[in-house]
Formats: C-alpha cells, structure tokens, sequence
C-alpha cells in the first residue's frame, strides 16, 4: 500500500488528470491586449538582493502592459547589502515605483501584509527578486481576469542554468512536473493547489491576512481563495524566468523551511480534506500525499525488512530498496571525481526532498518561532 501511494502520487495522479483534461480548454473569456485593462500593483518582498533587485526592475518595465496601470511596492526586509542603495536609484527612474525600508527583521509574510494594508489596485501580483519578467507575463496572467470567478492566475515560471554537475536537471524535471499539474487542475476544476510563490496574480479582495511566522504564504493565500471558492488557473503563456537550485545542500536548506510551512498548511486546512469533493481529492492526491511520503517510505523499509524471508517477491523488494539507499552515497562519491550519472543524480534528489520533507516535520512540532528567510544562493 506505501508503494502504490507514492506510485500514485507521482505517476498516476499526473496520468489521472491527463486524462480528465481531454477536451477541457484554458479559460476563454479574457482581455485584448488593446482594451481598458485593470491597474496592477507589483509587490516584492526583497532581502540582500543587490545580484539581481536591478534586472529585476528592468524586467518589469520591459512589459507590453500599459505602464500608466502597473505600479511597483519593493519592501526590503533590513537588507545587510546594496539592496536599498541600488532601488533608491530605480526610483529616480521610474514612476509608480515605492520602496519601503524596514529597520529590522519583518520576514516575508509581514511585509506583505503591511504591503496589503497600503496598497490599492485591482490586482497584485506577487514575485520573487530573482523570477525575471518577460514582455508577455504581466499580461499573459492578467487578462483572464475578465472572467469574474477567477481569483488567482499562476505564472510560468521557466528555470534556466541547467548544469549537469549538480541538481538543476533534476529540479527542472520536478518543477515541470509541478506545472504540468497545476495546468491540468486549473484547466479541470479551476483548483490550481497552490501558486508558485515566485510570481503569481490574485484579486487584491480575495487576498488573505498571514499569519504570524507562517512560512509558505504562497499556498495559504492560494488555498484561503479555494476555501471560499475562488477559482485559480495556472498559464502557460505568462513566461518568467528563474535560475533553479543547483547546490544540493542549499536546496535541501530551502526545502526543510518549504516543509516546516507545508505542514503549517496541512493543519490549516485540514477541514478541506472533508469536503469529499474536487478540491479535496486535488488537496489529497496532489499535496497531502506528498508532504507524507517520508512517513510511508519509512514503513516500505520496515514492512521489507520484517518479510524479506517470506518469499522472493519480498526478498526482490528488500534488496532493491537496500541497494537503492546506498545509491546516494556512491553518486557522492562520483561527483568527487568530477563523474556526474543524471540517472543516479535522480534517485539522490529523490532521496534529499523526502529527507528535508521529513526534517521539516519535526521542525514543525517544536513550533515555528520566526519566518524570517535567507535566500538561496543566486547564479549556483
């Protein structure tokens, strides 16, 4: 049953939906380009960004979105570096353009909740210093919001500086698969679960207040809109750009802090899991699962080893996962001769998110004292 549950979720469920979108289309009734469309308030919540604040901000301004509509809310969470040096002068470029310096630690969630209370415009949008904007984003995401049951639009975020020496492969190939997802649910139900907290829109009056030290408010925002039933739809064509972790220790880091919050929203919504209806077998299959596969993982070992004299099916079992474990540490070894196998480097990754999954669950029973971040390390 642990088998088939992770086989589930990472393979069936995707195929479950393939199938379920046949014939299903992407939200038709959207704005042209050419009619009134709404304001958009750009929100960033930066800390020690000076490698990237800047192409940021050109990003933006680089858009086919009529500029007289958009603003752009920068908070920067006491940076250390040339984060406020480098945005006071984009001020003096750019109109619509408001920084905001806070003299200690906020974390991410509290700035954008002081940015909430200040800022009005029909839509924000919601990014990341280092997710770059292309021409198309900001419209691609918001001219689905002529269709008035629709609360959140996903951008599409595209990684770039694939190396084979680390784990980009690998966590390009995840995110895709994420995407591909997210699509399929938006396009079915319109249950996105969860937008990618790099860059994604939503009606500034169906946006939620964070709660203190919450760490992943990305996806409480996003399953507060679906809790009232909101619709939310991720697209395809609202490209972006986003350089993918690479260094196998800093994203095992980023993905313990992404656990200590997948938790924090498990128990949130739990209720949702009650429903019995779309949104709770998306919540379920998709996220729920997920989140719980290093407890299931534990018990295939334990059931293995416990009956691995049974008969040769379960001796076959016990074996291939023993082998299985050890294959991490010989891809460790490899890479210390500058040998990189993309098949081993998988089942590493593999290993290291259920790892950091696991990590992030105990993390999460001592309490979460602060949600105050350190980004990843940018250009790996």
């Amino acid at each position: 049953m642990s088998i088939f549950v992770i086989l589930y979720n990472y393979i069936l469920y995707p195929i479950i939906l393939k199938i379920f979108s046949i014939n299903k289309k992407q939200n038709k009734i959207v704005y042209k380009i050419t009619e009134q469309l709404p304001s958009v308030a750009i929100i960033i919540a930066a800390y020690n960004e000076e490698k990237v604040i800047a192409q940021k901000i050109e990003s933006i301004y680089n858009t086919n979105y009529p500029i007289n509509k958009i603003q752009v809310h920068v908070g920067s969470d006491f940076s250390s570096d040339n984060t406020l040096e480098i945005l006071q002068k984009l001020s003096l470029k750019y109109n619509n353009f408001e920084i905001y310096n806070f003299e200690k630690r906020k974390g991410k969630s509290q700035i954008l909740n002081h940015l909430f209370n200040i800022v009005k415009s029909e839509i924000y949008i919601l990014t990341d210093a280092n997710v770059f904007f292309s021409k198309n984003t900001i419209f691609e995401m918001i001219k689905h919001y002529k269709n008035n049951e629709i609360s959140i639009v996903g951008a599409n975020i595209v990684n770039t500086q694939i190396k084979k020496e680390g784990i980009s492969i690998q966590e390009k190939t995840y995110l895709s698969i994420e995407k591909n997802i997210k699509y399929h649910e938006g396009i079915i139900w319109q249950n996105m679960i969860g937008a990618f907290g790099g860059c994604y829109s939503i009606k500034s009056e169906c946006v939620s207040i964070i709660p203190k030290n919450f760490l992943m408010e990305d996806f409480y925002i996003s399953m507060k809109v679906l809790e009232k039933k909101g619709k939310a739809i991720f697209e395809r064509q609202s490209v972006c750009y986003e350089d993918v972790s690479n260094i196998i220790s800093e994203e095992f880091r980023r993905k313990v802090r992404i656990s200590v919050g997948n938790f924090q929203n498990l128990f949130t919504f739990q209720n949702l899991l009650f429903r019995f209806n779309n949104l709770s077998f998306c919540f379920f299959s998709h996220k729920v699962l997920r989140w719980l596969a290093p407890f299931f993982i534990i018990t295939i070992y334990i059931t293995a080893f416990c009956n691995r004299d049974i008969n040769f099916f379960y001796n076959i079992i016990f074996y291939a996962l023993y082998f299985s474990s050890a294959i991490p540490f010989i891809d460790f070894l490899l890479r210390k001769f500058g040998i990189h196998v993309i098949a081993l480097r998988f089942i590493t990754h593999f290993y290291s998110m259920n790892m950091a999954l696991f990590a992030g669950f105990f993390k999460f029973l001592k309490g979460v004292e602060s949600n105050v971040w350190k980004p990843t390390k940018r250009n790996q």
